[in-house]
């Protein structure tokens, strides 16, 4: 991408402060309901959006992606915050930092085209179930059991439904309203009447439902106290009276940690994770784009590592480019980094001297949110559309949903990606050769590629050729001949006379053989028969 110049974005300014402004209303629940789905300190969740505000728009290359903390990355954290708390975290965040810049440069931004979508939809559709089912205690103002271990399936498989039978029997009655009443307004925000609308496409969804929910708290703190919420079901954000309150709010890692395995593994799962979410995030972007610019994949890669890098030295979430806040970015008119950049200044404005009125926000309000996120992520039909596709498409992401629910993230789309290599393997072996009879002729075709995989298949179609057949060996269709392949030919040319049957070998290269009744070495041609 070209660079731009300075006068390129004051052009521009008209178009992006708007935009991030809206940006901002998106972002600024979401970072705090991600921060809480997280385990970690709403504070945490600022900080990741600052970040990915002011450093990344700078680094990055691309003119619309939002970075911010991401839904996708809120098991790998809870998981970590558990395991190592929340300075041993913030080891393992700076560290995926340092992984990522290092693929940046290694220019593995290809990354994601090595992953199938299935698995990569599994992956998604999992984390979705575990957003759900890790929100509805916060959704019903039962907070007791909200922190538990993120591997739903892991140690009890009904672990789920008893976490949310409990909460559903020990209910506060006003949270349960909030959230019911923040999801109605958010599943009407989504209603095609209010996207094509002019001004209310503007309006973000999860703004309107996080005001409601705090005009309830303060309606029902003085009016009507059955529905009155307790203080711990609402944000807890420090009160900050200035910059200097700001830097001493901060957090810092724990370096003495990096002796750990875990904060390694975590790491290298936050960075390949991070890396994945950034890359099929920018691609969507990219072709959202009105403008049709395409963000180099490499530099978001270190951009994004950078981030991280930052974040974790100072106490926010891991930041990935994120496709909700990036097309509410273009929805909003945006046209360059600027409204990004605008988005980051805004959230620290709000951490500065908003903290009291951010403090009115329930925690049921933003559960509804991520409810909704969650459900986007794993909606029934993905599942259906999925079925639709084929089973080869279907078992890799339906396993890779139950491993992560059974395992964790990483060893589940481990187990998603043997499964779907294991399809990629088996299609291979059963289309790269084919058998035609046509009486006692016999047409044995290459169909693409072959290698030590297809000799069983290979050694079964040579078998079935009787006595006294024809056999015409075609290798056109196919670049590279694996050398198992061409030994196998071999043998079988060696032994055909026996049987009385003729081969005839066509474009077939590199093969070398004895003929039946003499001790000289033979170079097969491209086309000759025996």
């Amino acid at each position: 991408m070209p660079h731009k110049t300075l006068a390129y974005y004051v052009a521009h300014l008209g178009e992006d402060i708007p935009a991030g402004v809206v940006v901002f209303l998106v972002a600024l629940p979401l970072c705090l309901g991600i921060a809480v789905a997280s385990g970690a300190p709403p504070f945490a969740g600022i900080v990741a959006g600052v970040v990915g505000g002011l450093v990344v728009s700078i680094a990055s290359g691309s003119q619309l992606s939002v970075s911010g903390p991401a839904a996708g990355l809120t098991v790998i954290v809870a998981a970590a915050m558990e395991s190592l708390g929340f300075r041993g975290l913030l080891v393992a965040i700076a560290l995926a930092g340092v992984m990522q810049i290092a693929m940046g440069f290694a220019r593995a931004g290809v990354i994601g085209a090595y992953f199938p979508s299935a698995v990569i939809k599994g992956m998604l559709a999992a984390i979705g179930i575990i957003l759900i089912m890790k929100q509805v205690p916060h959704a019903v103002g039962f907070d007791a059991d909200a922190e538990d271990d993120l591997s739903a399936l892991q140690e009890n498989s009904h672990w789920a439904l008893r976490m949310i039978f409990d909460a559903l029997s020990s209910m506060t009655p006003g949270a349960a309203v909030i959230s019911l009443v923040c999801v109605a307004i958010l599943l009407t925000f989504e209603r095609p009447a209010i996207k094509t609308h002019r001004w209310l496409r503007l309006v973000p969804g999860p703004l309107v439902a996080v005001l409601f929910g705090i005009g309830f708290g303060v309606f029902a703190a003085h009016f009507a106290p059955a529905l009155a919420l307790e203080p711990e079901h609402f944000v807890r954000l420090p009160v900050l009276s200035g910059a200097a309150d700001l830097v001493g709010q901060l957090s810092f890692p724990d370096f003495s940690l990096l002796t750990k395995p875990g904060v390694w593994t975590t790491a290298a799962t936050l960075a390949l994770v991070a890396s994945l979410e950034t890359l099929l995030s920018l691609e969507a972007v990219d072709k959202l784009d009105p403008m049709k610019r395409t963000a180099p994949t490499n530099r978001e890669l270190k951009a994004q590592g950078l981030g991280n890098l930052i974040s974790g030295l100072i106490g926010g979430l891991p930041v990935t480019a994120v496709i909700v806040r990036s097309s509410a970015n273009i929805d909003a008119g945006g046209r360059t980094k600027a409204s990004c950049f605008s988005h980051g200044v805004l959230l620290l404005f709000s951490a500065l001297f908003l903290a009291s009125f951010i403090n009115l926000v329930p925690l049921s309000a933003l559960a509804a949110v991520l409810l909704l996120t969650g459900y986007k992520l794993a909606k029934p039909k993905l599942f259906f559309e999925s079925w639709e596709k084929g089973f080869d498409q279907f078992a890799p992401f339906i396993v890779t949903v139950l491993a992560i629910l059974a395992t964790d993230l990483l060893k589940g789309m481990a187990i998603g990606m043997a499964v779907g290599l294991a399809f990629v393997l088996y299609a291979n072996w059963e289309s790269a050769i084919s058998l035609t009879r046509d009486g006692n002729h016999y047409l044995l075709r290459f169909k693409k590629d072959v290698s030590f995989l297809n000799k069983a298949p290979l050694r079964a179609y040579l078998e079935s050729v009787e006595e006294g057949g024809y056999l015409i060996v075609d290798g056109a269709r196919a670049g590279f001949i694996d050398r198992d392949i061409l030994e196998t030919l071999e043998d079988f040319i060696k032994a055909a006379p026996e049987d009385g049957i003729h081969v005839e070998l066509r474009n077939i290269r590199g093969l070398v053989r004895r003929a039946p009744l003499t001790d000289q070495p033979l170079v097969a041609a491209p086309s000759n028969t025996i």
